[in-house]
């Protein structure tokens, strides 16, 4: 169990009102300005293991559309043997034979409403914990995620996701393949989160499963930060009926299927690991997992999903904000849709990123994010948007010269990525 100093044990009456400034509250303003935003890695949830490999597509699972690729190039697996052939996996269909594949991308709006360690509702100063997700949701869906915008990668306006995958496969794809999202707004739902009962305990192990920052005017919330295990824990289903947690409920009203690509939508709600020093998450993609049926020939099915946070501006640096994360996570979906958990898929030889990042999977905004120039601003329906530049699979690839658009290791912004990381030794041991 991690120390909490900071953390304080809940003050309440019986009916929940704080009678005190509540210690789990964080009073400064510029508390995440020395954070380092980021995206995790989500190990995949659900109740039943299957893996397979096919040519075209992950062979027998029930998923979204997806297509199997291949490239050779000297470097050293997870286990720090030498390997020379590496596969990818992406969503859509292969950029060799055009058209443009539809994906239904349903997004789920999650408000977070805070409790004490009973169960009971919390207020301050007269304000519910309550943060609704609700003012966030129309510019989500208005933003270049969902609709299109102009880029160099295509002829016609285009989805920002599209755009880059249109980047990384210019000179193999049609001139009419695209990958889009169809967008439609779900029931909203709400994530409630018990605070532990140790939080603020002055002696012993203390932990403090969430902390709050008001907004100006003393409501909730300008940002939470939740730890971030047990925040998996409340949106996944801890069983294959369980309706009572956000994507357990979408799964059984039929508002998210295996052939979709969705997304949890939450209201500033950031995650730590273990203490909420070590912050901050902004979003991660993963798949829930759940047994077959006959309907489908008892195939494991598979819910491609992310959770992303709506981020206010000067909340964080680098231009983090709005739909940062949101954009971070949709693009490496595309790419890494069952995170390197499915075969040997999305296993890429181990790489060092700018920003100091080593890792051996296909993660292509964990790249760029946190640099300098890590978003791209773009100004529409009234609004500058800040999705985040992406590597592409050339980068991955140590491709000399790269056979991207233009020659590029980056999307939209090409400067970002003038060249291929190194190849490294496992762990990038020296």
């Amino acid at each position: 169990m991690v120390t909490c100093l900071s953390c304080a044990l809940l003050v309440v009456f019986a009916l929940g009102t704080s009678v005190a400034q509540d210690l789990d509250a964080i009073a400064n303003d510029n508390f995440l300005a020395g954070s380092h935003p980021r995206s995790a890695a989500m190990a995949p949830r659900g109740h039943q293991n299957g893996q397979a490999h096919a040519r075209f597509g992950v062979f027998g699972i029930d998923s979204l559309v997806n297509f199997n690729g291949h490239y050779f190039v000297d470097g050293f697996d997870s286990d720090g043997n030498p390997n020379r052939h590496w596969y990818f996996n992406t969503v859509g269909n292969p950029p060799q034979l055009g058209g443009t594949t539809l994906i239904n991308a349903p997004v789920v709006p999650v408000s977070v409403d805070l409790r004490d360690a009973n169960g009971n509702s919390r207020s301050v100063n007269g304000h519910p914990l309550f943060s609704d997700v609700t003012p966030f949701v129309a510019p989500t869906i208005a933003s270049p995620v969902f609709q299109g915008s102009t880029y160099s990668s295509s002829s016609v306006p285009t989805q920002f996701t599209d755009a880059v995958q249109r980047a990384e496969y210019f000179n193999k794809a049609k001139s009419d393949w695209h990958t889009l999202l169809v967008p439609s707004v779900k029931t909203p739902r709400v994530m409630v989160i018990n605070q532990d009962p140790t939080c603020g305990a002055t002696s012993g192990p203390a932990h403090c499963n969430y902390r709050f920052s008001l907004n100006a005017n003393g409501s909730c919330c300008r940002f939470i930060l939740a730890d971030i295990d047990v925040f998996a824990n409340l949106l996944f289903p801890a069983t294959e009926t369980d309706t009572t947690t956000p994507v357990g409920a979408a799964e059984h009203a039929g508002e998210m299927t295996t052939r979709d690509m969705s997304s949890f939508l939450f209201p500033n709600t950031f995650l730590y690991f273990g203490d909420s020093s070590n912050c901050c998450v902004l979003g991660f993609h993963t798949f829930d997992f759940e047994p077959g049926n006959a309907s489908n020939g008892n195939a494991l099915r598979v819910f491609v999903t992310d959770y992303s946070s709506w981020i206010s501006p000067g909340l964080f640096g680098a231009g983090f904000t709005d739909i940062t994360a949101l954009s971070h996570e949709i693009a490496e979906a595309y790419n890494d849709p069952f995170v390197a958990a499915i075969g040997t898929n999305n296993i890429t030889p181990w790489w060092k990123a700018p920003n100091g990042l080593c890792q051996n999977n296909l993660e292509t905004g964990d790249v760029i994010e946190g640099l300098t120039k890590a978003t791209f601003p773009i100004t529409m329906n009234g609004f500058t948007y800040h999705p985040q530049n992406e590597a592409l699979l050339q980068w991955f690839e140590f491709q000399q010269p790269s056979d991207a658009l233009g020659g590029a290791y980056s999307y939209p912004d090409t400067t970002v990525l003038t060249g291929p990381s190194a190849p490294q030794k496992a762990n990038c041991a020296k």
